[in-house]
């Protein structure tokens, strides 16, 4: 990512956009392996407004690794819309819907989805800044 589209971008800023085209290529799979294998669906009956959201992330997942990867904005915006909706998707799904007591792996999966999206939201601002294409790019 050092040449082409991303000359000129810090290491830095790389590295972390980096890092997020991963966690969203992570989360596609993750999807896509939800929707299409029994076994790993969740075991909780979800209401379907829920059920269909997660399935919807198969298509914003790789999206948004795909709008950052080309350094567009509306990758940063999908990014950050993502990640703070699946956080509170899986925070209602483990904390509503999850009879159980205590930490379960749902709500350790919840408590690193919110991790995410805080520190992607809060990179946010600083990395758009690295996303304005110079106008000698521009078509």
């Amino acid at each position: 990512m050092s040449t082409g589209r991303w000359h000129g971008v810090p290491p830095r800023a790389r590295l972390v956009v980096s890092a997020a085209v991963l966690v969203f290529a992570y989360g596609t799979v993750v999807h896509v392996l939800q929707v299409f294998v029994p076994g790993l669906r969740p075991p909780l009956a979800l209401p379907g407004w829920l059920a269909a959201y997660f399935v919807s992330l198969t298509l914003w997942d790789p999206l948004a690794a795909l709008l950052l990867a080309a350094r567009r904005r509306a990758g940063l915006a999908l990014g950050c819309a993502v990640l703070v909706t699946d956080a509170a998707a899986n925070g209602y799904a483990n904390y509503v819907l999850d009879p159980a007591g205590g930490v379960t792996p749902g709500r350790i999966g919840q408590a690193v989805i919110t991790a995410l999206a805080v520190a992607f939201v809060g990179s946010t601002p600083w990395l758009a800044r690295w996303f304005v294409r110079p106008a000698t790019q521009r078509n």
